[in-house]
C-alpha cells in the first residue's frame, strides 16, 4: 500500500473533487486506535451495511503501512443509527514478515454494532489461475439504473421515490432486470456492473475500500428471487456476515461485473456468493454473504 495509508481518502479527495461518497466514508482520528466516522441518511432507518465494511477497512488501513488487504471477514451485530456517530476500535493483533491482521469494533452508544477481521499481504508474484468470465453484454449495451427505475416511478411511495430516484455516487446497470415491486420467481442468480461516478487515484487501498462499500448493494436479494418476494413485497431483510477476498489489484472507477447467486437458503437465512470481474475478464475479488429473510406476516 501506498506510504500515505494513514490518509487514505486524501488522494481520492482532491481527484475526485471531494465527492460526497468519499467524504462519507472518511473518518476522524480520536486516540491512536480510536477512529469516528459519520453516515449519510440516506432515507432508511439504519446505516447501510456497505459503509460500515468501508469504514471498518479504512480504520484498519489506518494501522498499516505498505500492505494491501486481501481478505475480510465481518458480522453485523445490530443495525446502526444513521443520525449518529460510529466509533472504529483497532486491535493490532498481529505484524507479520508478509502478514498483518487487523480487528475493528464499530461501536455507537456504547455497543457493538459490527465487528471484522482483516488480514493483509505484502504483494507478491506466485501461481494463477481464475474462473472464467461469464458471458453477458457489455455496460454499453444495458440501461443504467436510474433509466429503468424511472419507468416505475408511479408504482413507487412518494418517501421510495425519492430515496431510489436520488443522485448516486455508484452508476449501476443490471443484466436481468429486476422488479423489487412486483417480484417474480426466477432462478438465483444475477448479475450487476457497476463503477464509481468519480475518478480515483492510483492508490489500490481506495478502490478496495469503495470496492468494499459497493459489495453489499444487492447481494442479498439474490437468495430472494426463487421465491417471488422481495424487502417491498412480504419480507424483512437484513445483512448478517460478509466476507471478501481481494486477488489482485484494480480500479473501481473502471466497469466490474458482479456475478452474484444463492445456492441455498434455510432457517430464515439466505446465503448468497459473488464473483467480480474486469471488462476485460479478470476475476479480481470473491464474496460470500448470509442474510436474513424473514416473512412478514399479513
Amino acid at each position: 500500500m501506498d506510504p500515505s495509508a494513514l490518509n487514505v481518502l486524501g488522494i481520492a479527495m482532491s481527484t475526485a473533487g471531494k465527492s460526497s461518497l468519499v467524504q462519507q466514508l472518511d473518518l476522524e482520528q480520536i486516540e491512536h486506535n480510536l477512529f469516528r466516522g459519520y453516515s449519510e441518511n440516506l432515507g432508511t432507518p439504519r446505516v447501510f451495511g456497505g459503509q460500515v465494511i468501508g469504514q471498518a477497512l479504512i480504520a484498519a488501513l489506518r494501522t498499516v503501512d505498505a500492505r494491501h488487504c486481501h481478505s475480510l471477514h465481518g458480522y453485523f451485530l445490530r443495525p446502526g443509527n444513521p443520525e449518529g456517530a460510529i466509533i472504529y476500535e483497532v486491535d493490532r493483533i498481529r505484524d507479520g514478515k508478509s502478514f498483518t491482521t487487523r480487528r475493528v469494533v464499530a461501536i455507537q452508544n456504547g455497543q457493538a454494532i459490527f465487528n471484522m477481521s482483516c488480514s493483509f499481504q505484502v504483494l507478491e508474484e506466485g501461481l494463477s489461475h481464475q474462473a472464467e468470465m461469464p458471458r453477458v453484454p457489455k455496460p454499453d449495451e444495458l440501461p443504467s439504473d436510474e433509466e429503468t427505475l424511472a419507468a416505475r416511478l408511479d408504482d413507487l411511495p412518494q418517501a421510495m421515490r425519492e430515496m431510489m430516484m436520488r443522485e448516486r455516487p455508484i452508476e449501476l446497470k443490471r443484466v436481468e432486470a429486476v422488479d423489487f415491486i412486483h417480484p417474480k420467481k426466477r432462478p438465483p442468480k444475477q448479475h450487476t456492473w457497476f463503477r464509481a461516478r468519480f475518478p480515483l487515484g492510483g492508490d489500490i487501498a481506495m478502490h478496495q475500500c469503495l470496492l468494499a462499500y459497493a459489495s453489499d448493494m444487492g447481494i442479498l436479494s439474490t437468495s430472494t428471487l426463487p421465491h417471488g418476494k422481495s424487502f417491498m413485497s412480504g419480507l424483512m431483510t437484513a445483512s448478517l456476515d460478509h466476507a471478501m477476498w481481494f486477488h489482485r489489484p484494480f480500479r473501481f472507477d473502471e466497469w466490474i461485473l458482479f456475478e452474484q447467486e444463492s445456492p441455498v437458503a434455510r432457517g430464515a437465512r439466505g446465503f448468497n456468493r459473488g464473483a467480480m470481474y474486469t471488462e476485460e475478464g479478470l476475476l479480481i475479488a470473491s464474496v460470500a454473504q448470509e442474510g436474513l429473510m424473514r416473512e412478514i406476516e399479513s
